[in-house]
């Protein structure tokens, strides 16, 4: 089965954590994808032009890179790589996390046999060493399961997921979100009819640092957090009781410093 990947890179990335990304992508996957759509988005360092133009040798056609003006955000940039991906299926990948060897393999599998429209895997997480890993986020197996987990948090973690491009395509694709632009995509494909599936082990080993821990707090994720969940109560996906109860757990765990923040996240990875 044809499959591309579709990556959003920004100024902040890291060289040696972008190259770590895309030869998890290529070198080391036991199944390669059809094609990788990587996109700017915005203007970046001279060292990650320097590393992408090393990587447009190195794949030659396979890889599509496109070049946004300014900084869009996550949810934007993904919605312009979308549309070039010319694959149905879609993997995708973040430039500062490592796909384990066998996870195409592994998922292509899942879309080979069973009728899925999602699939996502569970995340290893780690801080310097991607061997050893923290803690894991544990997402439900079958579809039922999925759905009534999404009514709380995102129930696929974003960065293992391949999905078919129409699905995408016919909700909308990603809303323009600075954050949890991946939880409303996974919300709308529910409603929408789309069946999900979620692999029970870690394919995919994400990078926990500081900088990525404050990604998450403060009080503009915090409102960020109130907005997408006024979002999924308008929706009809949550009841008011239910929009509440995120809203009130979610602003308070992102107004917390980021060392306890850490602490509570690892103990919902555990619930």
């Amino acid at each position: 089965m044809k499959f591309s990947v579709l990556i959003s890179i920004y100024y902040k990335e890291e060289v040696g954590s972008f190259n770590r990304a895309m030869r998890s992508v290529w070198d080391e996957q036991t199944v390669k994808p059809n094609e990788v759509v990587l996109v700017e988005d915005g203007p970046l360092t001279d060292g990650l032009y320097q590393a992408i133009g090393e990587w447009k040798e190195r794949l030659a056609n396979t890889l599509q890179v496109v070049s946004l003006k300014e900084n869009v955000g996550v949810g934007a940039a993904k919605n312009i790589g979308i549309e070039v991906c010319s694959c149905e299926l879609i993997a995708v990948m973040d430039t500062d996390d490592v796909s384990l060897p066998k996870r195409f393999e592994k998922q292509l599998a899942v879309f080979e046999n069973q009728d899925v429209d999602v699939c996502g895997t569970w995340i290893g997480e780690f801080e310097f060493n991607e061997t050893q890993i923290i803690s894991y986020r544990r997402t439900p197996e079958q579809h039922n399961e999925i759905a009534a987990f999404a009514k709380g948090r995102s129930p696929v973690n974003h960065v293992t997921a391949m999905y078919k491009k129409s699905w995408v395509l016919n909700v909308g694709n990603y809303a323009k979100y600075r954050t949890s632009e991946d939880y409303n995509l996974f919300v709308k494909l529910i409603m929408a009819g789309a069946k999900i599936y979620n692999l029970q082990e870690s394919l995919v080993s994400v990078r926990m640092g500081n900088e990525q821990q404050m990604r998450r707090g403060g009080l503009k994720n915090a409102m960020f957090e109130v907005d997408v969940q006024v979002d999924f109560y308008k929706m009809g996906f949550l009841s008011l009781f239910e929009m509440i109860r995120n809203m009130s757990v979610g602003f308070v765990v992102r107004m917390l410093p980021n060392a306890l923040m850490k602490v509570v996240f690892k103990m919902i990875r555990k619930l």
